[in-house]
């Protein structure tokens, strides 16, 4: 597997094992710093949540997964986050190629204003996809547990499913590029009790295939769903720093830090 450069190069795959490894990261929003040196790894085929209070930077540690921070114009970075080896942020790597390895899933369900089926191939044309389009749309909406519900009516518009199914939707339009990893962001936060169920058991099927990554404000959410849990906070400073990462039973129940015990006992953030 190579990512894609501006140069058509291939670059070589170090461990397979770790997805991310991410060294003394930084980043900001003009002179403001947003995240402070965060040095962690997220392994393949777990599901890592990320945790903190408000304003600490972990949507902004999301985005830099994928390079989504670089459509901020104030938005710069230093430090490292190694992609199976391969330094994200190096000159030679394409932003484009990254977030077709590296899909994301917002907040809001954000379906485009076309069919179902079009929502799903849209990607992979793009991509330049020359193989059975009816195939990989099927296929992707099975994956994100969607056919049952849609297969009969794939012309309908998107934007005209429940709030639940239109996620799962943008799920499997993030499936249907065959991306390594998919990053959701409060994917349930606009979505009932039951809607939210079905996504974290659709996150549980979905690791058997991808890594997944998820940033929730929902404690409850993070235990159930997760296999390793980072805890970010932030300092005087207002940049967001990890405080600790273990597995999700560890951090929930035997934390090493009284500020992680603190937050998940809800007396602070």
């Amino acid at each position: 597997m190579t990512i894609g450069t501006r140069e058509a190069e291939p670059i070589p795959v170090g461990d397979t094992q770790v997805v991310f490894d991410v060294h003394a990261f930084s980043a900001y929003y003009g002179s403001f710093r947003a995240l402070k040196e965060i040095t962690f790894q997220i392994r393949e085929h777990q599901i890592t949540a990320i945790i903190g209070p408000s304003g600490c930077g972990k949507s902004t540690l999301l985005r830099g997964f994928n390079r989504m921070n670089d459509l901020v114009q104030s938005a710069h970075s230093d430090g490292q986050i190694l992609y199976h080896g391969v330094d994200l942020y190096a000159a030679e790597v394409d932003p484009v190629e990254v977030r077709r390895r590296i899909g994301m899933v917002f907040q809001k369900p954000n379906p485009f204003p076309k069919s179902i089926y079009d929502n799903v191939a849209f990607g992979p044309r793009v991509a330049g996809f020359r193989g059975d389009m009816n195939e990989r749309v099927e296929q992707s909406l099975r994956r994100a547990a969607l056919w049952d519900e849609v297969k009969d009516k794939l012309a309908t518009p998107g934007t005209a499913l429940s709030g639940g199914q239109q996620q799962r939707l943008c799920i499997a339009r993030a499936i249907a590029v065959e991306p390594d990893v998919i990053l959701m962001d409060e994917p349930c936060s606009a979505l009932d009790p039951v809607a939210t169920l079905r996504i974290e058991e659709l996150m549980h099927e979905l690791k058997q295939n991808y890594t997944i990554v998820i940033v929730t404000h929902n404690m409850q959410q993070a235990a159930r769903a997760s296999d390793v849990t980072a805890f970010l906070t932030m300092g005087d400073d207002r940049a967001g720093y990890l405080v600790e990462m273990d597995s999700t039973d560890k951090i929930f129940t035997r934390p090493e830090h009284r500020l992680t015990e603190d937050y998940i006992t809800g007396r602070f953030g």
